[in-house]
């Protein structure tokens, strides 16, 4: 199989995300983003392809096997980025903890635009997990400052900052990990499928920026329109990845918005492979199960230290 799209830096395949695993060296990629199917039925442009399991635990069995391929091909130091709801993320955490990944934020992106159903709170953001392989190799602070927020009307800054403004940093703010200048991407120049919710290339984009430095290696299993291949080549990083649809809209986005980009084979990418190929060719054969034991490690302690959280959701279902 050969890349459905390639550039100078990076290329992606349409196929199944575990068959690009099973192709990859063990710890090669410096940044893993993953923006998955969050269960809700959607249609991303197949109607086989619909993000829907029955039973809850099918889903988060799913979720371990393509995080595990992300922990092994992770470079010591390196990060990876899981953007899901709330109701999935903090189930994905535990796994991650349970892989001996360091936990460094939870970050709370604002995605407002939806409504409060039954008895529960207006939902108002998405889970954007942060762990890294032990200590952070890269941490780009500066590079992910924010402006000092201004008055839309006077132009003057809105806080005063007790006095000390002039003693911030001039390259602006520290980014918390809340992110409210993150509103769904309605707009043609962010969005590659309609009817379909996508990041902006914002949010990777910060994720790169924070974790990685010029020619290091992206990988985005599940690419979508996009958005994180747009991102990591506008900052120049090298990327990789699958999309199980269409990877023709990814290439319309390159189109549109990075008129200058050249299609081509990063023959450097080879190097990720267990089987070297200058084309970038690989061997779609499906990753190696993991023992079993290696399987089923989690936290020996879950709610009221009876269990992981996910055996006692796979116990309670028929």
């Amino acid at each position: 199989m050969k890349p459905a799209f390639s550039t100078e830096l990076g290329a992606v395949y349409q196929t199944d995300c575990m068959k690009l695993f099973a192709a990859l060296n063990d710890e090669c990629i410096n940044t893993v983003f993953a923006d998955p199917p969050f269960n809700l039925g959607k249609d991303y442009g197949n109607g086989g392809d619909k993000d829907e399991w029955d039973r809850a635990c099918d889903y988060l069995d799913w979720c371990f096997e393509w995080l595990d391929e992300a922990v092994r091909v992770v470079k010591p130091g390196g990060a990876i980025f899981v953007y899901n709801l709330p109701h999935w993320a903090y189930h994905l955490a535990m796994h991650l903890e349970s892989r001996e990944m360091t936990f460094r934020h939870w970050i709370a992106v604002s995605m407002k635009g939806t409504f409060p159903r039954g008895k529960k709170l207006y939902p108002a953001h998405y889970a954007l997990l942060y762990f890294t392989k032990g200590d952070p190799q890269v941490f780009n602070r500066d590079a992910v400052r924010v402006p000092v927020p201004m008055c839309r009307h006077c132009g003057k800054d809105i806080k005063d900052y007790g006095g000390h403004r002039k003693y911030l940093n001039p390259l602006g703010l520290n980014l918390t990990d809340f992110w409210d200048d993150t509103s769904p991407a309605r707009h043609t120049k962010f969005k590659a499928r309609w009817g379909v919710n996508e990041l902006k290339p914002l949010i990777p984009s910060r994720c790169i920026e924070i974790s990685t430095v010029d020619g290091d290696v992206i990988l985005d299993p599940f690419g979508g329109g996009g958005s994180t291949y747009e991102a990591a080549e506008k900052l120049r990083r090298y990327w990789i990845g699958t999309e199980v649809v269409d990877c023709g809209l990814i290439k319309d986005r390159f189109q549109r918005n990075l008129p200058d980009s050249r299609q081509a084979i990063p023959k450097v990418l080879s190097k990720l492979l267990t089987e070297p190929n200058p084309e970038l060719r690989i061997n779609p054969r499906p990753c190696q199960p993991l023992s079993k034991k290696s399987t089923m490690t989690e936290p020996k302690s879950g709610l009221n230290g009876s269990g992981s959280l996910h055996s006692l959701l796979k116990s309670s279902q028929p």
